[in-house]
């Protein structure tokens, strides 16, 4: 699992990193109208970012911040604009280019928040047909009382069932889950 696609949960202090830059992009967007402007910029930067290669050299001592910086500007192309480029450069002058994942996770989630939606991902040992979506989403946008996007992905180790994450709330009704239970029940 990619960074960009672990829970916060899972990320540890990771996200105290990267909160306060995304929500100054946040901000910075609001204020100017530009969410999906940035967005776009975010998801590009955030992705260049997990690149392994790039990851890799950016990990070389060699290079200065300011090389750093550079790169990734070269890289990601003038998508993303100017103020792209500041972002960058002031990531890479407090050795944080590492965190634009999670910096383009959470401007998605305050984004989302602001929309009144919420991000929800759905692991599922296979992938979901179109009106299995349909019922998971308007079923948790009944219990919990907002829109949903949903964020499918398949993980063939669940055996069956599914994993679904929204927020704080978590529903794992895999059968590698109900197998556990019933061990633990037999154990006892």
């Amino acid at each position: 699992m990619t960074q960009a696609n672990k829970p916060e949960a899972e990320t540890g202090g990771e996200s105290e990193l990267a909160r306060p830059y995304a929500r100054a992009v946040f901000e910075l967007a609001r204020e100017k109208g530009e969410l999906d402007t940035w967005s776009a910029r975010l998801a590009l930067m955030g992705a260049v970012a997990s690149d392994e290669k790039l990851h890799r050299l950016l990990d070389d001592p060699r290079l200065t911040r300011k090389d750093k910086a550079g790169l990734m500007i070269r890289v990601c192309g003038e998508e993303v604009g100017e103020q792209g480029a500041n972002l960058l450069r002031v990531l890479a002058e407090n050795g944080r280019l590492d965190q634009l994942p999670m910096i383009e996770r959470l401007f998605r989630q305050y984004r989302d928040e602001a929309a009144g939606t919420l991000q929800v991902d759905v692991i599922s040992a296979l992938p979901l047909a179109e009106a299995q979506k349909a019922g998971i989403a308007e079923a948790l946008k009944k219990r919990l009382g907002r829109d949903v996007q949903l964020n499918c992905s398949v993980n063939e180790d669940l055996v069956g069932g599914a994993v679904i994450r929204a927020g704080d709330l978590v529903i794992d009704g895999s059968a590698v889950e109900h197998l556990q239970q019933l061990a633990n029940a037999l154990v006892h």
